[in-house]
């Protein structure tokens, strides 16, 4: 969600936190905000912290801050994507504290003592904001995050590292904070507990240290990375920096180690496309062939060099996701349970880790993420291991995320940087790393041949082709989308491994051209649905050739009674042909048990088509964010 850059070194550093905002676009946000000590650079300034804020994009900001002519050696930059207060320059980052003073006194931002940004949600904010209020601290904002400035100001005695040890064991929540003070020109301190923060280290003849929400923030800066893990304090300064745990205890460069990065800045470039998703959705053959890669033979160590102890162990799955990645677990328990036959659950994770569940400590905890950051999944799995569980794995695509360093196991995808807010490859890709997973509990299990495994395998290793296929429909899938472009509502249906892509194929629609759409087993439409379809009600049929089909013809013509006009995806061989009131896209091949990972890339071609046409943000879609880091 929230994007932080902040940086400590002797040069300027300004073009970099610009820089850092623009790789972080996008995750999302409503407003940005700069803040630098002028002092750093300038040591004869006696003008101390100074910041600059807009609602607009980045682009402005910098236009804000060239007129200003703005440099310094220290300061912080922020990306803010709203939950308390609305969008608006007083509740953009960075907030300042001017310590405590009368009301109506008018302070001048030269004179704030402290200049901090935040990601997370402080959840105490409201009782340390009336604490902070009774010792005539103001507030400017509706934020949870000025409750932060004013404590560390509250607590401050010349040094901000204590102060903000000290303040952190007030907060209660999730944050990762990158804190300046005024008395301390060249120094920068951060701390994480439930949000990413990561350390950049420069050396060489121009020392620098930066903290960034996101390594992408630092891409072209340094490959030099140190994780932050929960708990982590950071004190910087241009050459040297500190980390300590919660407890103070200073940490070393074995627990902490530099870790050589490679961000993948190349990949934020747009090439030839007009928008990022329409290239991530054309990148997904290519994304499929490196997630299957070094995939020679199916063995437990594709995930791991325990997965063998553990998958002995255990005698079901449990699956925790959120959003997109709920829908390819949704998936995948069609297939562990008709090919691996191990009984499995899928639980949206927001939900699991509030409600009263019954532990199977023998179930491999299976977590799903894009980012391995998602404040839902995390919180969730950490509850599913307080509950006992200690067989755990995740299917995610950013090899150093808290998601991979918390599971026991992990499947990395590598579908490389998603920068399209509505996930195309990163879906695919997982999709592919839990057929493997599939696959791998069925050997393991002996629920299939080793013949039958090989071939399941061989057909797994076709699907980049096989979507490079479908790809080439796009041109019959524009114009579907100039009939959608006038719709306000439309209904996705699908049947078995198929309803979770009628599902992901609606929130595509949804979020990215502001359509209302659902989707729903087809079976279930005389349930209620059926009332209302109307011929301005478009709706969309998943319809692979498959047990089901029959099946799906006749909710098909319950459609056509109420005259509802139909949109088919339809494999070969499936009679099912165009005619009045029913347009069909014939797929280029069935595809058995994969055929859900073909039906979705038409599904996010609509999606994207009908958006373009209607001239909405496709990459920024409103009121949402790429990576969702608080609850």
């Amino acid at each position: 969600m929230c994007g932080i850059v902040g940086g400590v070194a002797h040069q300027d550093v300004v073009p970099v936190l610009l820089q850092g905002l623009q790789r972080l676009e996008y995750r999302g946000y409503d407003s940005c905000g700069l803040a630098v000590h002028t002092a750093s650079l300038n040591p004869t300034s006696d003008q101390g912290l100074h910041r600059t804020r807009s609602t607009a994009r980045v682009a402005q900001l910098q236009t804000q801050i060239d007129a200003e002519n703005l440099q310094a050696a220290t300061g912080i930059a922020h990306t803010r994507w709203a939950t308390h207060g609305a969008p608006s320059v007083d509740n953009a980052h960075p907030h300042f504290s001017f310590g405590p003073h009368p009301k109506e006194q008018k302070m001048p931002e030269s004179a704030a003592h402290i200049a901090l940004v935040h990601n997370g949600i402080i959840e105490n904010y409201e009782v340390l904001r009336r604490e902070l209020e009774a010792k005539n601290y103001i507030f400017t904002s509706d934020t949870d995050t000025e409750v932060v400035a004013h404590l560390i100001d509250s607590v401050y005695n010349g040094d901000l590292f204590d102060a903000l040890k000290e303040a952190t064991t007030r907060l209660h929540g999730a944050y990762a904070l990158a804190v300046m003070h005024r008395d301390e020109p060249h120094r920068l301190v951060g701390a994480r507990a439930g949000s990413p923060l990561v350390l950049g280290v420069v050396t060489g003849d121009a020392p620098a240290h930066y903290l960034a929400s996101d390594a992408m923030a630092l891409s072209g800066v340094t490959d030099q990375i140190i994780y932050l893990e929960e708990g982590d304090l950071v004190d910087l300064q241009a050459g040297k920096y500190w980390i300590t745990d919660a407890q103070g205890r200073p940490l070393n460069t074995e627990q902490r180690p530099v870790q050589t990065v490679q961000a993948f800045a190349a990949a934020a470039e747009l090439e030839p496309y007009q928008h990022y998703m329409q290239k991530e959705i054309f990148e997904q053959p290519r994304a499929l062939a490196d997630t299957l890669t070094d995939v020679l033979e199916i063995s437990p160590e594709l995930f791991g060099d325990a997965a063998h102890r553990h998958f002995n162990d255990i005698d079901s799955v449990l699956i925790l996701a959120c959003g997109t990645s709920y829908y390819s677990g949704l998936v995948a328990k069609y297939w562990l349970e008709a090919i691996a036959k191990i009984p499995t659950q899928v639980e949206i994770a927001s939900e699991y880790r509030y409600r009263e569940s019954v532990p199977t400590t023998k179930a491999l905890v299976v977590v799903i993420s894009q980012s391995g950051e998602t404040a839902d999944t995390l919180a969730a799995l950490r509850h599913a291991k307080s509950l006992g569980h200690v067989h755990t794995l995740t299917v995610c695509n950013v090899a150093t995320s808290t998601m991979v360093r918390e599971c026991a196991l992990a499947y990395i995808t590598r579908a490389g940087v998603e920068i399209g807010v509505a996930s195309t490859k990163a879906f695919t890709t997982q999709l592919a790393g839990l057929y493997l997973l599939t696959l791998a509990l069925a050997q393991n299990k002996h629920t299939q041949s080793d013949e039958s495994i090989a071939q399941h395998l061989h057909s797994l290793r076709h699907i980049p082709a096989a979507v490079q296929a479908v790809l080439a429909l796009e041109p019959q899938i524009i114009s579907w989308a100039r009939s959608f472009i006038r719709m306000d509502n439309a209904l996705f249906l699908g049947r078995g491994a198929h309803y979770p892509i009628a599902l992901e194929g609606a929130l595509k629609l949804k979020e990215i051209s502001y359509i209302h759409a659902e989707a729903y087993p087809a079976g279930e439409l005389k349930h209620g649905p059926l009332a209302l379809v109307t011929s301005a009600m478009p709706v969309v049929v998943v319809a692979p050739n498959d047990a089901l089909l029959e099946k799906l013809k006749s909710n098909m013509q319950e459609v056509r009674a109420r005259g509802g006009v139909l949109y088919v995806l339809a494999d070969a061989h499936t009679s099912i042909e165009n005619s009045e009131g029913i347009h069909v896209i014939r797929m280029p091949e069935h595809y058995g048990a994969l055929s859900p990972i073909l039906h979705v890339i038409p599904l996010q071609l609509l999606a994207y088509h009908t958006a373009l046409g209607k001239g909405t943000d496709v990459d920024k879609p409103r009121n949402l964010a790429k990576s969702v880091t608080v609850e």
